[in-house]
């Protein structure tokens, strides 16, 4: 995998940022919060911090309706129920998929990217809707695809596409069949917050279960015997699909005596924290390197220190969910031998995730001796 470490881009500029404070990244904004005392504020402190529904938007945002001044809705956590019906889905689902593609492939590499798609959709689907009839879970599940795919080259534009371009169009065309379906009577507000849900609660796993299987394609010599639960928080470590978010600041802010006007931009970024020695065990020159083993024992640190799952209100509601669902990825994972068929890069456009992530399987991986 291309590392990191030597992204351009947006990637390289967080990166490369001074750390141990508030950094300013433009003349007029926006700054980006460098260590853990500062993240948990921006990211914890609603009355100051807000979650921009358009981070482009300056100004007060008092005038703005919705559960927070910016109009964001608040999602609430998955129940144990929910994501016990969603983790038994995607362990169903995979092992279809799996055996789909040793069927039909004649020998050609998987392709993670694709290979999770339907067992995350439906796993994803099942878990928010569970009320739903297998048959109309898959039918809403190949709907969110659907808008996910025409979505993401909206996201990835360099300029906004007008509302009137093709981009626009096949996405609009793309959300409004989703939501209609998940309508049925319901009202249509009702129906818009299902299929941003499901959208973010879709993609986001796609991209860190590929990014995972990458991870144990690129190190063989990680053994049977790695707990797949550190295997997961070291993917999440390295590589978090939602490596940045953003606040907006609802008022005059101080961060560590920095002021930040009203209004403006206020970046947290996972994958930054993720390369903080004051977070993850090891060493800092192990920082860079995927090692699962680095979270076994009595460390101080803990795993997820570095929020991949954001915090406070407007931390990801599907957190137990996702988490399953890359347990159960990384359990298959760490059963076989998985050969990386190419090199993967880093494709930053939405997000990251791995593209592309092809690879082929042998069956039964080494337990170090």
């Amino acid at each position: 995998m291309n590392s990191v470490e030597t992204a351009d881009g947006r990637l390289g500029a967080v990166l490369s940022a001074p750390r141990g404070g508030m950094v300013q990244l433009g003349r007029h904004g926006p700054w980006l919060a460098t260590t853990p005392a500062l993240v948990r504020r921006v990211l914890t402190d609603p009355t100051s911090f807000d979650f921009p529904s358009d981070v482009s938007r300056s100004g007060d945002l008092s005038g703005s309706k919705g559960e927070t001044r910016s109009g964001h809705v608040l999602f609430s956590p998955l129940t144990p129920e929910q994501v016990a019906i969603g983790g038994s889905v995607f362990e169903e689902e995979w092992r279809t998929e799996v055996a789909h593609h040793e069927r039909t492939s004649g020998g050609a590499p998987y392709d993670a990217m694709v290979l999770l798609r339907r067992p995350v959709a439906r796993s994803t689907t099942a878990a928010v809707l569970p009320e739903l009839s297998t048959a109309r879970r898959d039918a809403i599940g190949d709907l969110t695809l659907d808008w996910i795919d025409t979505l993401g080259p909206v996201i990835a534009a360099k300029r906004p596409p007008s509302r009137w371009s093709r981009l626009r169009r096949n996405e609009q065309r793309a959300r409004h069949a989703l939501e209609d379906e998940l309508a049925d009577g319901s009202e249509p507000q009702q129906a818009g917050r299902a299929a941003t849900m499901l959208a973010a609660g879709i993609q986001v796993p796609i991209a860190a279960g590929a990014f995972l299987l990458g991870w144990l394609g690129q190190h063989p010599t990680v053994g049977a015997a790695t707990d797949p639960v550190n295997a997961v928080w070291e993917t999440l470590r390295l590589t978090p699909p939602t490596w940045i978010t953003a606040r907006i600041t609802t008022r005059e802010v101080d961060l560590d005596g920095t002021a930040i006007p009203a209004g403006r931009v206020v970046f947290v970024s996972p994958l930054l924290l993720g390369r903080s020695s004051d977070l993850v065990p090891g060493g800092a020159r192990t920082l860079t390197t995927f090692d699962p083993d680095r979270w076994q024992g009595g460390e101080t640190t803990r795993p997820g220190a570095w929020l991949p799952f954001g915090a406070g209100p407007h931390a990801c509601p599907g957190r137990s969910l996702g988490t399953i669902q890359l347990v159960t990825l990384a359990r298959w994972g760490l059963a076989q031998r998985i050969t990386l068929s190419e090199p993967m890069s880093i494709d930053q456009s939405r997000g990251i995730f791995p593209s592309p992530c092809r690879f082929t399987v042998a069956p039964g991986r080494e337990t170090p001796s």
